[in-house]
């Protein structure tokens, strides 16, 4: 049997693709000469017709999924976040606009990718494919979530782009729940005083964050929401309404990402005392990505911090 819990996330990407691959016949899988590094090599060993490598071209990667799909396949298209980008054109006028049901696999995203440096690490990659009206964006926290979520989205009629880290991920959502569902947000600690709401691979910060906050009197709710669109605007008002104060949390820019998201909603539905954290600025090379979730204060300390000011201001 499968751990999954001991899978890297890039693993786990490939070893839900390659059983994807056993379940389906007309799943395929691209990439753009990343058949090695995105671990898309799992789906190509065990189902070598159906794996195409197009070359370092992105825009054609896009370009050749949008075709399959109009041929009747469900392609997964997998590059390096950052250079999924190159190709958004693509993926708005050859994918979107006819709402096909590709599915475009961000490897490598946020700091995933310390070691190459800021040209590498992609922190706007949820503003670009959230903007654009048919998509589903997926931000999965670990190896667990990023198996269930990449099985969970050959059940959807549209495209789909999904965000997956690289090695470092600290297991989280292994036992949260059973089925990964698209659009849902689930509660990993609940609270009363304010709400952490987060996305991807900086979930287990938020929960040692809520810790440090229970120890200073702090009662502290952690939501998860893997998926960014649709965002369960339930759960968003659930505790937006109890806590009367909402931290969202991102491996992201702050500008256009998850929290972007929540601050649209709540404006529009229930003002709240509101943070967002996340990156104002491009990254920088570093031995690992724990070194830059330091460098640019996404710790469980300055998250703490951040919820008690929030506390403060309600």
């Amino acid at each position: 049997m499968l751990d999954i819990e001991s899978l890297t996330p890039r693993e786990a990407l490939g070893r839900a693709l390659a059983d994807l691959g056993d379940l389906r016949q007309d799943v395929v899988v691209l990439a753009a000469d990343t058949g090695e590094t995105t671990r898309a090599k799992f789906f190509a060993e065990r189902h070598p017709g159906r794996f195409f490598n197009v070359g370092i071209a992105e825009q054609s990667l896009v370009g050749i999924a949008a075709g399959l799909a109009i041929a009747g396949f469900m392609p997964y298209a997998l590059t390096f976040a950052a250079f999924m980008t190159r190709a958004w054109e693509q993926a708005r006028n050859s994918v979107d606009r006819l709402a096909l049901p590709v599915r475009l696999v961000g490897t490598h995203a946020g700091f995933a990718d310390a070691y190459d440096g800021p040209s590498h690490q992609a922190l706007e990659d949820i503003a670009l494919f959230r903007v654009l009206p048919n998509f589903t964006v997926i931000a999965p926290a670990d190896s667990c979530e990023v198996y269930k979520a990449v099985t969970a989205s050959a059940a959807l009629k549209g495209p789909v782009y999904i965000r997956v880290g690289r090695d470092f991920h600290i297991p989280t959502t292994c036992g949260l729940y059973d089925r990964f569902e698209v659009g849902r947000a689930y509660t990993v600690a609940d609270g009363g005083d304010v709400a952490i709401f987060t996305t991807g691979a900086v979930l287990p910060f938020a929960v040692e964050a809520a810790q440090l906050l229970r120890d200073r009197g702090v009662s502290a709710a952690v939501v998860h929401f893997p998926t960014v669109k649709p965002l369960d605007y339930s759960a968003v008002e659930k505790y937006a309404a109890s806590t009367g104060a909402v931290l969202t949390v991102e491996e992201h820019m702050v500008y256009g990402g998850f929290g972007s998201a929540v601050a649209e909603y709540l404006s529009q539905t229930r003002p709240t005392k509101m943070a967002i954290m996340g990156l104002k600025s491009y990254g920088r090379t570093a031995k690992s990505p724990q070194e830059l979730y330091q460098y640019f204060g996404l710790t469980p300390e300055n998250i703490a911090a951040r919820a008690e000011e929030l506390v403060k201001l309600r």
